[in-house]
């Protein structure tokens, strides 16, 4: 593959690779709605707990985790994997 080739290459997977990012977001957000308690006005409470995990984790860089939330990363990123596996072997 030539550098001229790239931009054509990623233009084919954009729509592609934000299907999985749709996926994975909509399965975090699943996910966030039933740990979550519903309010009467459709609002959601989460406990103490969970907010301390999330904001600790969003505020730790990747290097600096322990190795089961690294883990957990690896296995969303392993998702779109497949695409560009394919994208790169159809264009050696």
């Amino acid at each position: 593959m030539t550098a001229d080739e790239v931009p054509a290459l990623l233009d084919g997977l954009l729509e592609r690779l934000a299907a999985v990012e749709h996926e994975r977001w909509a399965h975090w957000q699943r996910y966030m709605h039933s740990r979550g308690v519903k309010q009467p006005d459709g609002s959601l409470v989460l406990s103490k707990e969970l907010v301390d995990r999330w904001e600790r984790q969003l505020s730790t860089p990747y290097a600096e985790l322990g190795e089961a939330e690294k883990e957990s990363d690896r296995e969303q990123v392993k998702k779109y994997l497949p695409i560009i596996a394919a994208a790169l072997s159809r264009n050696d």
